[in-house]
């Protein structure tokens, strides 16, 4: 469950470099997504570690969308991969 916050919390400061009209969107999108993933099986954690690998490679997508450098990402990239 830490891991899960820390990685929604990344998520939510990756949104803030998105263009301002665009940020309410992603930041609604992201909470429902891991609302959706709530239930999860915590006790397995090779489909924890799936949904964390897809959390950055969508976060990725959505910042090469609006030209936002990949390093910023970085810290996700620990959270998620590391």
């Amino acid at each position: 469950m830490e891991k899960a916050l820390r990685v929604y919390g990344e998520v939510l400061r990756l949104v803030r470099r998105l263009p301002k009209d665009s940020r309410p969107y992603y930041a609604k999108y992201a909470r429902e997504n891991f609302v959706n993933y709530r239930d999860a099986d915590a006790a397995d954690p090779s489909a924890l570690d799936e949904l964390f690998h897809r959390a950055y490679n969508h976060s990725i997508w959505v910042l090469n969308k609006y030209s936002v450098e990949e390093s910023a990402a970085n810290r996700l990239k620990e959270i998620c991969l590391g």
